[in-house]
């Protein structure tokens, strides 16, 4: 029987407390007072929904073999490109078979769990990636920017190695326009949160809930954790009481820790069941945004075979404070500022050149001397190893996958960069290989020579004049 077969999570460095927002905007709107409290993941100034979906594909890589998936799904309200194939980058960041199917699926927050429902009825043999990510941004000082987060997740679908098995799902579709964004809006919209709460929130995932436990013709109480994503944390609490539910049998919600991340929460609160799941645990799952989605999965023996399942847990640890609301503001392109002369030049791209280089550049893909073994990047056709110097004798070996050292760093702060100083370090790769890169999710007085870092695909310029998002590998401390 199809089902998820692994997973993997991720949540961006920096973390927003919300006292911090409060303390910025309280002035203008005291109400938000309510809401001060924990903090929430912030995408830095190089990520989008793009790379943080291919950052959560990538932790899945610890339990499946990329070479095995024949589908790629992405889901997304905030997919950074309206025409250009957003999973299509996400398909060569992860270094998948250019055969590979991709699709995308917007438009609503139920689109996660939309995209896990289609990859669930997709034919067994195959092995379908779905990830969902976020970027949603509230207007300063509102309730959506206090609530809202960044995140993705990635799960594996197949019928080997199941780790929890579909038992049933139900689906509701309405045209109930409780969040809105047309492509002329920056900022999310929404009706009156009391109505959104009472007539949508409140029926329509009891309804979905309902509807798949008739299906499959068991009651509430045989659930070992329901899973739904949180308005507020009061309205999260207050519908476990319209379920009957008992407090042990409701999946936290992680506002607190992260934010609401969109299409991904609910899935993101799913991995968190599966962290604590054991086999024979029936994990019921239900989304809310343009009517409701329900999926009901029984744990199986095979989720201890998993290499680690504490990836959340990892993620939540991992962190950095950060304390300046105006540096959040820049990072979301919420506040115009002056640049100067490095800042505003943009060098046109080469989009024939880039398509050329795509291995390099999409791929980190280098060579490997099939005479000696010796990794280099980039690929080049004399090997590089002195002893060697064969010549033409190179096969594809990709790095983004590599562990690496840091050799040597330094701090740059004459250059440009949205987060300074800029820093710029030499990576030596495990197994061979060294190359240049930007380092990020760092801070210059946490770094160290011979640190273990790994790769992460980030945006490294957007011209906005041209509509070019250009994307390279960034080297990040080491998250284990």
């Amino acid at each position: 029987m199809a089902g998820i077969t692994a997973y993997g999570v991720y949540l961006p460095y920096y973390r927003l407390k919300r006292e911090t927002i409060f303390k910025a905007m309280g002035w203008f709107t005291p109400g938000i007072a309510g809401h001060a409290k924990g903090e929430k993941a912030i995408a830095n100034y190089d990520e989008d929904s793009v790379t943080m979906a291919i950052a959560a594909g990538m932790d899945c890589f610890t339990d499946i073999s990329r070479e095995k998936i024949n589908t790629l799904y992405l889901a997304s309200t905030t997919l950074p490109n309206k025409e250009r194939g957003n999973a299509s980058i996400a398909c060569g960041a992860l270094n998948l078979s250019p055969n590979t199917r991709v699709a995308e699926f917007s438009g609503c927050l139920k689109s996660g769990t939309t995209a896990l429902i289609t990859a669930l009825n997709e034919p067994n043999s195959e092995l379908t990636m779905i990830s969902a990510s976020d970027c949603r941004l509230g207007k300063a000082g509102g309730t959506q920017e206090q609530l809202s987060g960044d995140g993705a997740v990635a799960i594996a679908v197949g019928n080997e190695g199941v780790i929890a098995s579909l038992i049933g799902y139900y689906s509701l579709s309405y045209d109930f326009a409780d969040y809105r964004r047309m492509d002329s809006d920056k900022f999310t919209r929404s009706w009156e949160q009391r109505w959104i709460r009472d007539a949508g929130y409140f029926k329509m995932i009891p309804e979905a809930i309902n509807g798949l436990l008739t299906k499959c013709g068991i009651q509430i109480n045989d659930i070992t954790k329901v899973i739904y994503p949180p308005l507020s944390i009061r309205d999260h609490r207050d519908l476990a009481k319209r379920l009957v539910l008992e407090p042990d049998k409701v999946q936290a919600h992680l506002i607190e820790s992260i934010g609401s991340t969109g299409s991904a929460h609910p899935l993101i609160m799913l991995i968190a069941a599966l962290e604590e799941a054991q086999p024979g645990d029936k994990i019921l799952v239900a989304s809310f945004g343009s009517g409701s989605d329900a999926l009901l999965f029984q744990v199986t023996e095979d989720i201890k075979k998993l290499k680690n399942r504490n990836k959340l847990k990892r993620n939540l640890d991992y962190k950095g404070e950060l304390e300046n609301y105006i540096k959040y503001l820049s990072f979301k392109g919420m506040l115009a500022k002056e640049m100067g002369i490095r800042g505003e030049e943009i060098t046109p791209t080469s989009l024939s050149l880039a398509w050329r280089e795509r291995n390099a550049v999409l791929r980190l893909v280098g060579s490997k001397c099939k005479a000696c073994g010796t990794p280099q990047y980039p690929t080049e056709r004399l090997c590089i190893n002195p002893d060697c110097g064969a010549m033409d004798q190179m096969e594809d070996y990709s790095f983004s996958d590599k562990t690496g050292h840091l050799f040597t760093y330094t701090a740059d702060h004459l250059a440009y960069s949205e987060d300074p100083p800029a820093l710029y370090g030499i990576v030596d790769f495990e197994g061979g290989g060294r190359y240049w890169f930007d380092l990020t999710d760092c801070r210059l007085e946490s770094l160290e020579v011979g640190q273990p870092v790994q790769m992460t695909f980030r945006r490294r310029y957007l011209d906005e004049i041209r509509s070019v998002a250009g994307y390279f590998w960034k080297a990040m401390p080491f998250k284990g």
